[in-house]
């Protein structure tokens, strides 16, 4: 039998995202790998503190911490042509470490973790585990923020022996979150709390007493990697949601000389509620409208009627069907993998698609040659949310909620359908090419 593999272009899709979120292991780092697309493709930088001057088609970005809107103004006045907007968010589910997280114990130094969102707290057992993040240093000119990006093995949890936990296989692995998930980071005798700043200090070459705070978060060290007999899988971290933004962010670089102004929107904390000034619920989305707007001279009524012509498109991963756990699922709107991007819908609006949302975004899907799928999370379960409803509340935006299928969703390790994200980017070049 001979195995014909998937579209060269798909792969090649593939491998540029998995390099992407490999960069990217945290929130800010996301921000620095796609400002750096940007600035390639001739985006300059626009600040929240200084007055905004604006061209049609051109090419900006601001940043809010771990934040990003990015945007080109469109040829005629969004008062006549709305704003196209696509969205999604930077964070992932994981561990990170406390204010104070390293402690001696047993001559062990380990370090202690707080649970960001919801992760699959057992896939993060045995595994070669780096840390990345940004540290807050003191310097001649003030306090300067610095990313760190520890890529290789330094912190373990391991797992406790199938001898000690006869019932895992039956009962599943429970993890404690105070007592059992802190990580092994040395265990040469005599060390003191203080040997994990100074080896902080060493990677970012300053002296420890200069570090003033630090975001740190766990990360696996393994990269993504292409599988199956076709290559027609990845597999990797934080897929929900990066591979999201690394659609949006290549559909964004691709619009020349739009008609209508569009948005980029990548918005941190949607893994745990979104409530903050950098999450969908804060107030940097209608900042940067309401600066836009204000520099292309529209105003009350004006500004109005631009976001009531306006579209929300939030991208957020969807749950493809996993033929090991068949129940877990509605059994009419199973998601194929690698059979297109997934329209999301809630009765409850967890997710904010509606028939007019849905039949536009088909439209794009149609136009652009992409099959598509419909989702509805089964009656008996609590269903997830999105930055979907949040937006689509706070701007008075019609709203669809799309995704790419993928398996093992808060794992660690997660997997995806090469065809569905580079489907999904090819919609998304529809939307923000012609609204």
């Amino acid at each position: 039998m001979t195995y014909s593999k998937t579209h060269p272009s798909a792969i090649r899709h593939a491998r540029d995202m998995l390099a992407f979120i490999h960069s990217s292991p945290t929130p800010w780092h996301a921000v620095a790998s796609m400002v750096e697309c940007l600035q390639e493709d001739g985006f300059s930088a626009l600040h929240e503190t200084e007055s905004w001057a604006l061209q049609p088609h051109g090419r900006h970005y601001v940043i809010r911490g771990g934040a990003l809107m990015a945007f080109v103004t469109g040829g005629e006045s969004p008062a006549e042509t709305g704003f196209v907007i696509a969205g999604a968010h930077t964070d992932s589910p994981g561990l990170r470490l406390k204010p104070h997280a390293a402690h001696l114990s047993e001559g062990l130094l380990r370090l202690g973790v707080e649970v960001y969102g919801g992760p699959i707290l057992a896939t993060f057992t045995d595994r070669d585990l780096g840390l990345a993040g940004r540290v807050q240093k003191r310097t001649e000119n003030g306090i300067q923020t610095q990313l760190i990006h520890i890529a290789r093995p330094v912190v373990r949890l391991p797992n406790l022996a199938i001898h000690m936990n006869r019932d895992v296989n039956e009962q599943g692995l429970k993890l404690n979150r105070q007592t059992e998930l802190n990580l092994i980071f040395s265990g040469e005798e005599a060390l003191s709390t203080d040997d994990f700043k100074a080896f902080i200090a060493s990677e970012l070459a300053c002296a420890p007493e200069d570090i003033l705070a630090m975001d740190m978060l766990v990360r696996d060290t393994q990269e993504g990697a292409i599988w199956g007999a076709r290559e027609e899988y990845v597999a990797t971290g934080q897929l929900d949601n990066l591979a999201s933004c690394h659609s949006i962010l290549q559909a964004l670089l691709k619009v020349d000389a739009p008609r209508q102004t569009v948005i980029g929107a990548f918005f941190d904390h949607e893994e745990v509620g979104s409530e903050s000034h950098v999450g969908a619920s804060g107030s940097f989305v209608s900042d940067v409208l309401a600066r836009i707007s204000e520099a292309l001279f529209l105003h009350g009524a004006d500004a109005l009627r631009a976001r009531a012509r306006s579209t929300f498109i939030s991208v957020d991963m969807a749950h493809a069907w996993n033929p090991n756990f068949p129940a877990a699922y509605e059994p009419q709107h199973r998601l194929r993998m690698n059979a297109g991007p997934a329209i999301k819908y809630n009765a409850s609006q967890r997710y904010a698609t509606d028939s007019e949302s849905a039949a536009r975004f088909i439209h794009w899907c149609e136009e652009a040659d992409v099959p598509y799928q419909q989702y509805v999370h089964r009656s008996d379960l609590a269903c997830g949310s999105t930055i979907g409803p949040l937006v689509s509340a706070r701007l008075g935006m019609s709203t669809v909620d799309v995704g790419a299928p993928m398996w093992s969703m808060h794992s660690l390790r997660e997997s995806a359908g090469v065809l569905d994200n580079w489907w999904l980017t090819k919609v998304l070049d529809r939307a923000l090419e012609g609204g």
